[in-house]
């Protein structure tokens, strides 16, 4: 959900060693002080993101808050033709759309520690006003709810341990033996 640490976790297993492509979110929504285009989000008027749904170059997308999201096409789609692992930080609806487009994906669900935590947090960034919190908890609820569909869940209570969940998640992942069919392959071959 909004607010429950996705940017921070991210953010410290990269700065960590983190192995991946962050595909960054295409947006409508007015940029946040301190987002930069092109690097927290690529920020869209409406009517060009419209336009780029129409023309099949958006992978996913989803209307939040009164507000497109969604992910850009290309980029994903270069890094996973050359192998590598793509992290999207998005929200439920993006998410089960990829996991409709790409069954192979795996889905991770951040998961702040209690509605009142991310309560907190949402009001301590200080960006929003009261009512728009209170909508941002009220589809958190939801969207919790929806975690059951997802492949892991972290809880982001302690930064570190959050991390080292999500690589530990990696790990797992890379030695699933659907990953590993040309190694299998190699071993047989001799």
């Amino acid at each position: 959900p909004s607010g429950c640490g996705k940017g921070t976790v991210l953010k410290e297993f990269f700065a960590q060693g983190g192995e991946a492509f962050l595909s960054v979110s295409a947006t409508t929504r007015a940029p946040r002080p301190g987002e930069e285009n092109g690097v927290h989000y690529i920020f869209l008027q409406k009517e060009e993101f419209e336009r780029m749904i129409e023309q099949g170059e958006i992978l996913e997308h989803a209307s939040y808050c009164g507000n497109y999201y969604g992910t850009p096409r290309g980029p994903v789609y270069e890094r996973r033709e050359r192998g590598g692992n793509v992290i999207r930080e998005i929200e439920v609806q993006g998410a089960l759309q990829i996991r409709e487009k790409c069954p192979e994906a795996v889905l991770v669900f951040v998961l702040p520690p209690s509605l009142k935590e991310l309560e907190r947090r949402l009001v301590d960034r200080n960006t929003e006003d009261r009512e728009t919190v209170d909508r941002r908890l009220s589809a958190a609820a939801e969207e919790i709810r929806m975690s059951y569909q997802y492949d892991y869940v972290v809880v982001n209570d302690a930064l570190d341990d959050a991390v080292q969940e999500l690589k530990t998640i990696f790990a797992a992942e890379k030695l699933k033996a659907a990953n590993r069919k040309k190694m299998i392959d190699e071993v047989l071959e001799l």
